[in-house]
């Protein structure tokens, strides 16, 4: 199985090299030869210079002309706006304009729209005639039946709405394409530093209305290039997070489209050298819709025999990339310029595939026993949580539980520790028999007798538990069949059993069942498990959000945006990190929300043993988490640890399952959902509430976010001195010294800095470095809450659990 694809990036200089025949076109010789030299993909521009040249004259006027300079008659004028307008009016290319024609061409190929378009140029002509030409390649591409394109990146942040805008109306115009935005890892602002020209120099003729369409005035450099970003300058990670932020604006402005996803371009010698200590920041890329990576051969470093080698942090990215679920095309280029001494071109082929083979989620994937192994094809696909006791299990799901030999090999450990206990078993909800036959083999092995009663409601599993005891296991087995909740069983048991834990924990009522069942327990029994605890964090993934979003839409109701759903979570980024965050209140990276210990020796129970209500299972949380780095939360991954008995245990925690049951199969996490994404900036804090609620009939969990920045208070009262009365409009105008305080940097990535409320606009605000914003002055810190989302699934409406 392959978990990326290799693409090879050809020049129209490449294609013009390849001559055509009788046979065969450049197009395809070149497909043939990549594949030959071990790539999947061929990657190309879709237009030529001439396209350029055409598009240049017909809607870009020379710079620093007006009809008053006399260079050009009125009718040479005319004619040339009648040109640009015929072109707008009915795009078309000419022959000589594009690479391609014909469908054989077309056929798996990767194309590149012109990125000398400027979708988000100062001037709102250039951007109006970018966006037909770039409809109009996308139109063509769509007519050669071609799948993906990639089209020019944004450049200028005070336009990017507009350029998202366009994306979205090319989305809604060619509905077959895929459009893939190639954004590098850095702020693109950073980037065009130090070029000479930049792509476009805008400006309009005088003589233009502003009302009136007319010929923009634009100089179209020769050439658009990526410049290496410079060394310090505002630091790597604000300029990552300004590269994220665009795209985050991008994709919401275009209603998270599936259609739409991202090209990386990583690009220099410099970028590792650039990046961060350490790959969390950007850990947020694992959560996007990554489907392309550009890898110049310019990217690479000489080892010391002098082949091509990537960085120790491009290494990471790359690896963390090549997912099943993701599947990225990387495409490199130069790869045949020379760059390094020693390998040539397929040295960089064997290098990106030994990268593929070496990452570790490769290897566990392909490993057998593994987590990743055995959840393969269900990768980020969203089960809703099982029913167990309004539905019966079919036993193909039995079959999928009991092929996890960790979960039972703990639970014979577990009964082996507690041998000298044994006298008499309750299994309760026995399903086919694994619990009874693993409690058989403790038995067997310490060579001790002890009598075994298996309670199951599931009449169909019944029989195969009656099949088992006929062939299998005799009279060392009792079975008692219906709802733990309603039955006796024959005698009181030492240790209750039970195998009830959904993936929250008590999401699939665990606690409910085990109240019937306790019991069953002698008064100094034990329960297996003894107890469990739910963990939660905040997370950011963009395919979940759409795959519950698309379940929304398809039921017409807000449902599928409001249910807990079981999903191996692959695509997705833990928002959270360990600290106490800037107010000192947050908690670790995952947290824990409450427990349930088992037996229960505190409820009020009636006269056969059963709680006189359900109340005593409610639940409440509130979580503080600290948020290091700016990213969007789509919702809550859910956990569980459970203890069995002593140190035995079971654990999907991210950070403790190797530890305590590693290589467990039967459960993947629960994902809440949230309706409307909630952007958190970096060093913001997300308060987290969760609850547990519960009726006479329904289990049910609702849940809801707030997200705070913290900033300095503000001055003290005293130094208030009152707005002050405009002498020439009769308004109230800041006092000059309304506030003594200085105005810290922004912590919000795309925020004006803004002189606080009062204080005189003309007055320059004194610079403070980002990294010392709360130091700058001793006044305490407040938390400002800066969104939050709605309270979600309340009174159970969308989703609950039947009693």
């Amino acid at each position: 199985m392959a978990y990326a694809l290799l693409g090879s990036f050809v020049s129209v200089d490449d294609i013009a090299r390849t001559p055509s025949d009788s046979k065969q076109t450049g197009v395809i010789k070149l497909a043939n030869s990549i594949q030959d030299e071990g790539y999947d993909v061929l990657c190309l521009p879709l237009t030529t210079d001439r396209w350029k040249k055409r598009w240049t004259e017909t809607c870009i006027s020379s710079l620093g002309e007006d009809e008053s300079s006399g260079d050009r008659d009125r009718e040479q004028r005319l004619a040339d706006e009648k040109r640009a307008e015929d072109w707008r009016s009915h795009p078309a290319f000419k022959l000589d304009e594009v690479t391609m024609t014909r469908l054989d061409e077309a056929q798996g190929v990767v194309v590149v729209a012109s990125e000398w378009l400027e979708l988000d140029a100062a001037d709102d002509w250039v951007r109006h005639d970018a966006a037909i030409a770039l409809q109009q390649e996308l139109a063509y591409a769509a007519y050669l039946g071609i799948q993906s394109v990639i089209i020019p990146r944004p450049r200028n942040r005070e336009h990017v709405a507009s350029y998202a805008r366009i994306v979205n109306a090319c989305l809604k115009s060619v509905p077959y394409v895929n459009l893939s935005i190639r954004l590098p890892i850095y702020d693109p602002s950073k980037l065009d530093e130090g070029i000479p020209a930049s792509p476009f120099v805008l400006g309009r003729s005088p003589r233009m209305s502003s009302s009136m369409p007319g010929t923009p005035q634009l100089m179209v450099s020769e050439e658009t290039r990526l410049a290496v970003p410079p060394r310090g300058g505002g630091g790597p990670e604000r300029e990552l997070n300004t590269t994220w932020e665009m795209w985050d604006l991008i994709r919401t402005m275009c209603d998270y489209n599936t259609r739409l996803s991202l090209g990386k371009y990583i690009y220099s010698l410099d970028l590792a050298l650039a990046l961060p200590s350490t790959i969390g920041v950007l850990n947020r890329w694992s959560a996007e819709p990554v489907r392309h990576i550009f890898l110049p051969a310019s990217t690479f470093i000489a080892n010391a025999k002098g082949y091509p080698v990537l960085s120790k942090i491009t290494q990471s990215f790359l690896r963390a990339s090549m997912t099943a679920s993701h599947q990225p095309t990387i495409i490199l280029s130069g790869t045949k310029d020379g760059v390094h001494e020693r390998g040539g071109g397929a040295a960089y082929v064997q290098y990106v595939r030994h990268l593929e083979r070496t990452s570790p989620v490769v290897r566990a994937t392909e490993t057998e026993g593994t987590v990743e192994h055995f959840a393969q094809g269900y990768q980020d696909y969203l089960q809703a949580p099982l029913q167990p006791l309004m539905d019966n299990l079919q036993s193909a799901t039995y079959e999928t539980f009991e092929r996890d030999p960790v979960k039972y090999h703990q639970y014979e450990e577990v009964s082996r520790g507690t041998i000298l206990l044994l006298r008499t078993i309750c299994v309760a909800g026995a399903g086919r028999g694994p619990l009874v036959a693993r409690a058989l083999n403790a038995l067997q092995r310490a060579k001790k007798d002890a009598k075994i009663i298996a309670v199951e409601k599931n009449p169909n599993a019944f029989v195969t538990l009656q099949r088992r005891q006929s062939a299998e296991w005799g009279d060392k087995v009792t079975l008692v069949y219906g709802d733990m909740r309603a039955l006796d069983v024959p005698e009181p048991a030492d240790i209750l059993v039970s195998e009830l834990l959904g993936s929250f924990g008590d999401n699939e009522l665990s606690p409910e069942c085990l109240d019937g069942a306790q019991r069953f327990l002698k008064p100094d029994g034990i329960s297996i498990p003894s107890s469990y605890t739910a963990h939660l964090a905040p997370l950011s993934s963009a395919k979940l959000y759409n795959e519950a979003r698309s379940g929304a839409s398809a039921a017409g109701s807000p449902a599928g945006l409001e249910t807990p759903y079981v999903v191996m979570l692959q695509a997705v980024n833990i928002l959270s990190g360990d600290g106490s965050g800037v107010s000192g209140a947050c908690g670790s990276r995952i947290q824990e929300c409450w427990s349930f210990d088992h037996p229960r020796r505190d409820a009020l129970l009636d006269e056969r043993g059963l709680p006189l209500s359900n109340s005593h299972n409610v639940r409440s949380a509130k979580l503080k988490f600290h948020i290091p780095h700016a990213g969007v939360m789509h919702g809550l991954a859910g956990y569980f640890e459970a203890v069995l008995y002593g140190t035995i245990g079971l654990s999907i925690h991210p950070e403790r399952k190797d530890h305590v049951s590693k290589d467990m199969l039967s459960w993947f996490p629960l994902f809440f959902p949230f309706r409307e994404p909630l952007y958190l900036p970096s060093n913001s804090e997300l308060h987290v509430s969760i609850w547990r609620l519960t009726n006479t009939k329904q289990v049910w969990y609702e849940w809801h976010a707030e997200a705070f920045l913290a900033v300095q208070a503000m001055a003290p009262p005293g130094q208030w001195q009152g707005p002050s009365r405009s002498s020439t409009l009769g308004l109230l105008s800041p006092s000059p010294s309304a506030f003594d305080m200085p105005v810290p940097a922004s912590p919000l990535i795309d925020a004006v800095d803004m002189p606080p409320f009062g204080s005189p606009s003309e007055a320059p605000a004194t610079p403070v470095r980002e990294s010392s914003i709360f130091r700058a002055r001793a006044e305490p810190l407040t938390m400002i809450k800066i969104g939050q989302t709605n309270l979600h699934n309340p009174g159970g409406r969308s989703s609950w659990i039947g009693l």
